[in-house]
């Protein structure tokens, strides 16, 4: 087996792997990638933005309050108040590194407006490819970093865990399945999202939640695991995943119709289409279920300057057949943003010593039960930040010192991918949009007949298993309704519920 050493392993190369990699530098870095950099990350693939408080008419306590009424009630108050006030410090750092943020004629940034917010304050790049341009900056920004090393096309498997202590991580190289073990003073999980547990997603499909269910196998304390968010307007053209229609779309006025013409929205939420999150991808729901078909219209709002506004959605339409100038955009829900994961403090440290954790596969409790739109990116940003300043200060731990062993796990045995869409679509069914005790029995029955079949199952089906496993679980303990889970058989809200949830894999607290 291949030991790789370094001082600091960064796990995960999106927005919050490179942002804690770039603030530790100068120490010695590694970042290991599961794909080439670049690829795979769910930050590429982010067109509305990132929010921060600073038009004129603008202030963090307003974008506070706009974070905490989407969380629900059970945001903690303490990150809100972190992230709200460190985002202009954050956009400001990203403008030095040579972001390219549209500006308007007058120089000053642009800033959109996008559901559940009371101001314009979302921050885009390239119209509708934020996460591209700020994932290329962060890229740009590590290659002139002699002190950081990327290691690509490494798969993470589980933590190499000494005495209590978290030393690194065991690897799978993906062009020859070697085992490589990568020891570390201190590891930084930020390995994305869950998105591939469901069948319908905008999700890249290298979002396993494979930081989770390393995490949860060795024994770190979990949080939130049933709030996932769905985002109401994926575009329904049958790709898997679904390639999304930003929130944004609906920001400059397009309104949601079924086919038979009603503008249903009006009929839901005073905000209609810039409703929470929540409630308008149900309302589609509701509509499909139906029988209807939805549409995005977007022909008054934007029309002939959809191509310069939105370039990367109209490429996507385009490329099914659709004109957005003309013609409604199909939609459908789609998982997008789980709001759940490894619970940290306020630095991103895991109850696991040596172990911290950012981005999306982290619970800082800043989301509550349903995140405001293009508050993922900003938490990225300002956690990864945080975790390297707070490992940059830590009295680390040495090394492991004992022999290693381990055994990689067979990937694409048979049967395996047949498994893993088996499981994506009782979770999308049965743990989705709307969630019942009898549905939900159901998942949790067929997840244990899965693992019982593939007990021995690779990387994918195996984190996919524990970390569908740790999200119905807490969804059958959470008996109302919040935010992003809706039970309906507990159709409202129980103020006596009205606070976060905490477990460890096979025990919910």
């Amino acid at each position: 087996m291949e030991e790789r050493r370094g001082g600091v392993l960064v796990v995960g190369a999106g927005i919050a792997g490179l942002m804690a990699a770039l603030k530790l530098a100068p120490m010695n870095v590694t970042v290991l990638c599961k794909t080439r950099l670049g690829k795979g990350s769910a930050t590429g693939w982010a067109q509305g933005g990132i929010a921060a408080a600073i038009g004129k008419d603008d202030s963090p306590s307003l974008h506070a309050i706009d974070t905490r009424r989407a969380g629900a009630g059970i945001s903690d108050e303490k990150i809100v108040e972190i992230l709200t006030r460190d985002a202009p410090a954050r956009i400001e750092e990203l403008l030095e590194l040579g972001a390219a943020f549209d500006r308007d004629d007058s120089g000053e940034l642009m800033l959109g407006r996008e559901a559940a917010h009371q101001r314009r304050r979302i921050v885009k790049a390239g119209g509708d490819a934020t996460g591209h341009a700020i994932l290329r900056t962060l890229i740009e920004a590590v290659a002139a970093h002699p002190s950081i090393d990327v290691v690509e096309n490494v798969t993470a498997a589980d933590l190499i865990v000494e005495n209590g202590i978290v030393r690194g991580v065991y690897g799978c190289d993906n062009a020859t399945n070697a085992t490589i073990a990568c020891t570390a003073d201190a590891t930084v999980l930020a390995t994305g999202g869950i998105g591939r547990l469901y069948r319908y997603t905008t999700n890249p499909v290298q979002a396993t939640g494979d930081g989770i269910a390393m995490a949860a196998r060795a024994g770190a304390l979990l949080a939130d695991m049933e709030f996932v968010q769905f985002h109401p307007t994926a575009l329904a053209i049958g790709r898997d995943p679904m390639p999304l229609v930003t929130e944004a779309v609906r920001g400059e006025g397009a309104v949601l119709v079924n086919d038979l013409g009603d503008r249903f929205m009006l009929d839901v939420h005073p905000d209609a289409e810039l409703g929470p999150r929540d409630v308008v991808a149900r309302a589609i729901f509701e509509q499909l279920q139906r029988g209807r078909t939805v549409g995005l219209d977007a022909r008054a709002a934007i029309g002939a300057h959809f191509p310069q506004e939105f370039p990367t959605v109209f490429g996507f339409c385009v490329s099914a057949g659709i004109d957005p100038r003309v013609q409604n955009i199909p939609v459908a829900p789609a998982a997008h943003y789980h709001m759940g994961g490894i619970a940290v403090d306020e630095w991103g440290r895991t109850t696991l010593e040596g172990l911290w954790s950012c981005g999306e596969s982290s619970a800082t409790g800043v989301h509550g039960a349903n995140r405001l739109a293009s508050n993922s990116l900003l938490e990225a940003l300002v956690y990864g930040s945080r975790v390297a300043t707070n490992v940059a200060g830590a009295g680390l731990p040495s090394r492991p010192t004992g022999r290693l062993e381990y055994r990689m796990r067979p990937a694409g045995a048979d049967g395996q991918a047949q498994a893993v869409s088996d499981l994506r679509n009782v979770m999308y069914t049965n743990a989705g949009l709307v969630r019942h005790e009898r549905g939900l029995r159901v998942a949790l029955a067929r997840i244990e007949e899965l693992g019982a079949a593939f007990g021995d199952a690779g990387n994918e089906l195996r984190n996919l298993l524990v970390v569908g496993r740790l999200i119905v679980d807490a969804a059958l303990a959470r008996s109302e309704s919040r935010g992003s889970h809706f039970r309906s058989d507990y159709a409202q809200s129980d103020e006596a519920l009205a606070k976060r949830s905490f477990t460890r894999l096979g025990s919910l607290a």
